[in-house]
């Protein structure tokens, strides 16, 4: 039971009182953490220097402070796991809990969560990852206290034979990104530094997470350039192409989907993922970072499996567009792309049968569940939308199923200026409104 009482924070989850404000969350946490002593603080250069001179592997987790929704784990549980600690002390461990100066050639991670684990080398190469997130509030699918600890002896594990695997490993980072730090992408640069500010004050001059991928999606929006599909759709959960992983172990298959990618692969549950695309796999994560790297118009890529006594040899095949089958609705860079797209309204896809005025059309039915009252979020309301419109036909086009089928069609065909006709059904009648596309 101890392994689900939650994970999103994992190391620390603070227990924390609802009453402390965001300043001393932040302030308390580092006083606590710098006084045991246990973790460098902030510190991500002199892990380096540390595990250079010691020998010993890093462990980096990279943790948003304020948000109280990943806050699912007693401070003092991990501290005091029978299974973790050790594994722990094998390791020259970091808290970062700021995300500016963060090198992001080298850190890069799903930006809609709060909480990231890293696992490398003193000479920066990277042994895998930990922390996924697939829904706002549940979690007890994608990471566990077992997973952290398989995680840990499998980086231990890669460390040990680090010459014989050291070529496996290459492909665990990535291409050079935009910028190469949070705080130089041109929404974030008049606002951020490369340091928390501890002297004023600090919770303001913090880049949360979410805020890299929003100014991600605004370096190309804010050029007028299409938004690419790995920014839209970064690290795409393994359910989405049918791998219902086992959040206790490293890359073990617990159930597979009818007639999915992996179906079609071969892949069966109980199979243990030795190595994806050539990688190995120390989690989850590993996984998504893996199919965060297949081309968005598909492509295959090698899968070596072990089935009890027998290491066979699959291939995954994915089709053309094969991202946009996931779910973005639980990320928090979506709150931008309904601004951007659909002037801060919320949308939900109903049937025709549903008992609303939906079911009086056969045409694309997208219910106007939530209208923006503020600032650039209330656009659509200005220009008349109202709760319980049922949009019929946007921009000419009447195939869209769900809000987020729109939200991609926008920011990937239209620019900030553009204005968009929509037909609305609001009661007995269908209207033709005007729809801001914005920055």
């Amino acid at each position: 039971m101890r392994s689900l009482i939650g994970l999103c924070i994992v190391f620390w989850a603070a227990s924390l009182s609802v009453a402390q404000t965001r300043e001393e969350i932040v302030r308390s946490d580092k006083a606590k953490v710098e006084a045991d002593g246990f973790w460098r603080y902030n510190d991500i250069p002199g892990a380096f220097e540390e595990a250079r001179r010691t020998g010993k592997p890093i462990v980096v987790v990279l943790r948003c402070l304020p948000c109280h929704e990943c806050v699912k784990l007693d401070d003092e549980l991990v501290d005091t796991d029978p299974v973790i600690r050790p594994l722990l002390e094998q390791f020259v461990c970091v808290r970062q809990v700021a995300t500016n100066g963060l090198d992001l050639n080298l850190f890069q991670y799903d930006t809609d969560q709060s909480f990231a684990v890293f696992f490398l080398n003193a000479d920066k190469t990277i042994y895998g990852r930990f922390g996924t997130r697939s829904h706002r509030t549940e979690w007890m699918g994608d990471v566990s206290l077992k997973g952290l600890a398989k995680a840990l002896q499998g980086a231990l594990d890669l460390h040990a034979d680090y010459q014989d695997v050291k070529d496996s490993l290459a492909g665990k980072r990535g291409e050079p990104m935009e910028v190469a730090s949070p705080e130089l992408y041109p929404t974030l640069k008049d606002r951020f530094t490369d340091q928390l500010n501890y002297e004023g004050d600090v919770v303001k001059s913090c880049i949360h997470c979410h805020q890299i991928g929003d100014a991600q999606r605004s370096y190309y929006w804010d050029s007028n350039r299409p938004i690419p599909d790995k920014v839209l759709w970064p690290y795409p959960h393994p359910k989405l192409i049918g791998l219902i992983m086992d959040p206790n172990d490293k890359a073990t298959v617990k159930q597979v989907t009818s007639d999915s990618v992996a179906d079609q692969a071969g892949v069966r549950p109980g199979d243990q993922i030795a190595r994806m695309d050539g990688q190995p796999l120390l989690s989850i994560a590993d996984i998504q970072w893996v199919l965060h790297n297949v081309d968005p118009q598909g492509g295959e890529i090698p899968l070596q499996v072990q089935r009890g006594d027998q290491t066979l040899s699959l291939t995954l095949s994915f089709p053309a567009d094969w991202r946009q089958a996931g779910d973005l609705s639980w990320r928090v860079t979506t709150w931008g792309l309904r601004r951007m797209a659909a002037g801060g309204l919320v949308l939900e896809s109903v049937e025709a049968d549903s008992g609303d005025q939906a079911s009086a059309s056969d045409e694309m039915r997208l219910l106007v569940k939530r209208v923006g009252k503020y600032g650039p979020h209330g656009a659509a309301g200005r220009a008349g939308f109202k709760e319980g419109d049922v949009i019929i036909e946007f921009d000419g086009r009447s195939d869209f199923d769900s809000e987020q089928d729109l939200l991609t069609y926008v920011v990937q065909n239209r620019q900030p200026g553009d204005t968009v006709d929509a037909k609305v059904r609001r009661g007995d009648n269908v209207l033709t409104l005007q729809m801001p596309i914005q920055q």
